[in-house]
């Protein structure tokens, strides 16, 4: 047991970096983006989060629950609608929160969009560092076998990679906000800690918690493809004249799906 802890601590580790790496990016950017690049921005974190729902998450999901005495897409579909309810409850909450009593200005709607961008990354974090955590800690028992190893280590360089511009789309938005670059970069990184934490937790409760991650991984997927929808499609797409947000959605799907065929 204490072997497959640590494998899957250095995995998740991994990934938790490459959000750390990601959400440096602040320090690197002024604080006041044009209105162009954060069109492309969001259009592109869309795409990224679209793909990563599809392949990271939801494929998984259908593939794990049919080791179960329950047909394959019952719990992708229940998850999802979980995911994308809960999120839509937390978009009541976040509005009540920062709405202005008579008429919501820009700030508050800008300030809205960036913390539920926030959830949804934080949220999906959780499945994926369970993931990799227990794809680790499955190689770790498995006696040296090649193929074990390398099956964990692709997974948790697809997450990685994903989780670099995931990173970015926390602190970048929040250093727009008014946040400082150092707490920007702060916040963006915290939202991948929970992926070392619940990949260590999973290993921990492993025997009682793998059934429940085909139902976690579609929570997760609902959760992002509601924040795409809702917040950072019609953001990326505000300006009629333009079609950047709509290459950028394009672009970094078509990336993230290239690297989880690739590397999944």
């Amino acid at each position: 047991m204490k072997t497959a802890v640590l494998w899957a601590a250095y995995g998740t580790g991994f990934t938790f970096l490459m959000t750390t790496l990601g959400a440096a990016l602040v320090f690197f950017f002024k604080k006041t983006v044009n209105n162009t690049f954060e069109r492309v921005f969001l259009g592109f974190a869309a795409g990224i989060m679209i793909a990563a729902s599809v392949w990271s998450l939801l494929l998984p999901a259908i593939e794990q629950a049919g080791e179960y005495n329950i047909p394959a897409w019952v719990p992708a579909a229940i998850g999802l609608i979980i995911g994308a309810l809960f999120l839509f409850i937390m978009d009541k909450i976040v509005s009540r929160i920062y709405a202005v009593y008579s008429n919501p200005n820009e700030t508050n709607t800008r300030l809205k969009r960036t913390t539920m961008l926030i959830t949804a990354i934080t949220l999906h974090n959780i499945p994926e560092g369970m993931a990799v955590g227990l794809a680790f800690a499955l190689a770790a028992e498995s006696f040296g076998e090649i193929a074990a190893y390398s099956t964990a280590l692709a997974l948790a360089i697809g997450i990685g990679i994903q989780n670099f511009p995931e990173g970015a789309a926390v602190s970048l938005p929040l250093n727009q906000e008014g946040f400082s670059a150092f707490k920007s970069f702060i916040l963006g990184m915290l939202s991948g800690i929970v992926e070392p934490i619940f990949g260590v937790l999973c290993v921990l409760a492993a025997s009682n918690i793998k059934v429940l991650m085909p139902w976690l991984l579609s929570f997760a997927a609902g959760a992002m493809i509601y924040v795409v929808v809702e917040e950072l499609v019609p953001e990326a797409n505000a300006d009629k004249d333009s079609h950047l947000g709509t290459l950028g959605i394009i672009a970094g799907f078509l990336i993230m799906m290239v690297l989880d065929v690739a590397l999944g």
